[in-house]
């Protein structure tokens, strides 16, 4: 058992005879009364999005997770498929379910299903990707020194600040849990 406190996003239970995860997670400490926690959670069954504010002692059964690697085939849609690396079974996700990073799949793109109660309950992906810049306004010269960042949009749709010196065709890296630029890669 785990209680409302031990929760953190990604992490998986059992409430009320469904399935969840917590998504978004703060500990709330009010100046007057008993503290509570906030949480977001995402019904893995009816893949419904919900909020609750919860008593920090109360309790939740724990689910027991596997990570399974596997490979990111092609979309369909808003179907994602991917392959089971051991079994090599095949697996439709909506884009709902794996969310924000469903933007930077490529195929054949290793990524870790993660398994609860003989159900997946999350898709991971690598936490930085190369990709391409496919479009982004033209920097000026010499406009490196200053911190300023421009719009950017790369290969999956997905859109990104970066430097003003990055230009279309230039690979970058990204750090896909933050969706944000972290450097131009050379090749």
């Amino acid at each position: 058992m785990i209680s409302a406190n031990d929760l953190r996003p990604g992490k998986a239970f059992k409430w009320d005879g469904s399935l969840y995860k917590c998504t978004e997670y703060a500990h709330v400490k009010p100046g007057k009364g008993p503290a509570f926690v906030r949480v977001k959670l995402l019904n893995i069954e009816t893949g419904a999005n919900v909020e609750h504010t919860l008593k920090p002692e109360l309790k939740f059964e724990e689910l027991r997770v596997e990570n399974r690697p596997a490979a990111f085939l092609y979309a369909n849609g808003d179907t994602f498929v991917f392959m089971d690396s051991e079994s090599f079974e095949q697996h439709e996700l909506t884009g709902d379910f794996i969310g924000k990073p469903k933007q930077f799949l490529k195929e054949n793109m290793e990524v870790t299903l993660i398994h609860a109660d003989g159900r997946i309950i999350d898709c991971e992906l690598p936490s930085h990707v190369v990709t391409s810049i496919i479009y982004t306004e033209p920097g000026m010269k010499g406009d490196t020194a200053t911190g300023a960042t421009k719009p950017a949009q790369v290969e999956g749709g997905a859109t990104i600040n970066v430097p003003l010196f990055v230009e279309i065709g230039d690979r970058v890296k990204v750090d896909t849990r933050e969706v944000k630029y972290l450097e131009r890669v050379r090749d």
